[in-house]
């Protein structure tokens, strides 16, 4: 298997920009690009900014081999920081469709994240090196819901059907590092435009729009 093309992780969020016209829609997507990119380069916790999040967000996770549900700044960058001392930070998505509303981002695709052979033993799932990075790769859905000034309220991530999730061992030649990851994605991550009175109120009766990755 090839190095993931993670620069295009992004794409359905940018397609959706490029004909996206309410100022509130376009934060949002801005946010939620900026989001994951940091995410994956391991700059997480630019993503707590006042601008980005709320003080008191809460994430319910029932994906990729977890199921938990975490409240406060605090346990969400203690999950972060753990995945990207791991190296589970680095993630891709791919046939991904997404959605806008006033106040919450929805996206469904196939997600690809870097797993440690010892994490999902420790989860477990079988595998045979405990000292090899593998991807899991299955089918999500997502969403993200935000407050009237479009900072992130948590997440919530489903996996669609985990008895189809694929498990697929990496050639360390193909495995990225959060420090490469970072190099690629730092061109990629730009500030987030100045919020105004626009983009606070909410865009109805503007239906939302979708588009597929």
């Amino acid at each position: 298997m090839a190095k993931l093309a993670i620069a295009n992780t992004n794409r359905a969020i940018v397609e959706l920009l490029e004909i996206t016209e309410n100022p509130r829609h376009r934060f949002m997507l801005q946010a939620y690009y900026r989001h994951r990119y940091l995410e994956i380069a391991g700059r997480y916790e630019e993503i707590f900014a006042p601008d980005m999040m709320v003080e008191d967000p809460v994430y319910h996770f029932h994906a990729l081999g977890i199921s938990t549900r975490l409240e406060g700044q605090d346990a969400i960058r203690n999950l972060y920081r753990t995945w990207s001392e791991t190296g589970e930070c680095v993630m891709y998505t791919d046939d991904e469709e997404v959605a806008v509303s006033d106040h919450m981002i929805a996206s469904k695709l196939t997600g690809y994240q870097f797993k440690p052979g010892h994490i999902l033993a420790a989860a477990g799932i079988d595998v045979d090196d405990h000292d090899a990075m593998y991807i899991y790769k299955a089918s999500e859905e997502m969403v993200w819901p935000y407050d009237d000034r479009c900072r992130l309220v948590g997440e919530d991530v489903w996996e669609v059907d985990p008895d189809r999730a694929e498990i697929i061992k990496l050639d360390p030649a193909d495995v990225i590092t959060p420090q490469e990851a970072r190099q690629i994605l730092d061109p990629f991550i730009r500030p987030l435009p100045a919020f105004d009175e626009t983009a606070m109120r909410p865009a109805r009766p503007q239906r939302s729009r979708i588009v597929a990755g």
